[in-house]
């Protein structure tokens, strides 16, 4: 792994432990195990860092999307269950970034560009199974993706998340009343 997907995934690491105002160079290179001033080399300014951050998470949250599976709602529970499992740091600090955002403009660019690629994808994906509005849908289905996300992660359902069938049931349900196919 490269040194900028390092500093990355310990910012995220660090914003997801320690909420923005924890997020420090310093913090940064204690959370990857690299020399002070490390981070600074790479992210000279806090707002470079937060763009770097998000950028990292981004490029995760790509991976994690299988543009080629031909069972959307396994697709979909697959995603949601790698957000609430495996990806919970990342979309804790996402939350973070959210709320920051709200109140730092200057973060509104960086936080929005990450919606745009995931929104892309969605659309294309929608599209290639079909949807006669993949805009439209995709606002939907994000929506409900966004919703069960959070409700696993911090909302009053994090204290018994939903398993990958669940999730599933609900993808399936989702698609049906959007009158999409299940599969492609």
């Amino acid at each position: 792994m490269d040194r900028i997907s390092v500093i990355g995934d310990a910012a995220v690491e660090v914003i997801a432990a320690e909420g923005m105002r924890g997020l420090t160079h310093r913090a940064v290179d204690r959370a990857a195990g690299l020399p002070a001033g490390s981070t600074s080399y790479y992210a000279r300014t806090r707002l470079a860092l937060l763009e770097l951050a998000m950028a990292r998470m981004v490029e995760l949250d790509q991976a994690v999307i299988d543009p080629d599976a031909r069972d959307l709602a396994e697709v979909l529970a697959a995603t949601v269950h790698a957000a609430i499992t495996v990806g919970r740091t990342r979309m804790l600090a996402r939350y973070e970034f959210a709320l920051e955002a709200t109140r730092r403009p200057e973060l509104r660019a960086a936080y929005d560009a990450g919606g745009v690629e995931i929104r892309r994808l969605c659309v294309t994906l929608l599209g290639a199974a079909g949807s006669t509005d993949p805009e439209r849908h995709t606002r939907v289905l994000l929506n409900w993706l966004d919703g069960a996300i959070f409700d696993a992660l911090a909302g009053a359902g994090s204290t018994n998340p939903p398993d990958r069938q669940e999730l599933a049931d609900g993808a399936r349900a989702v698609l049906t009343g959007l009158g999409l196919p299940l599969t492609r």
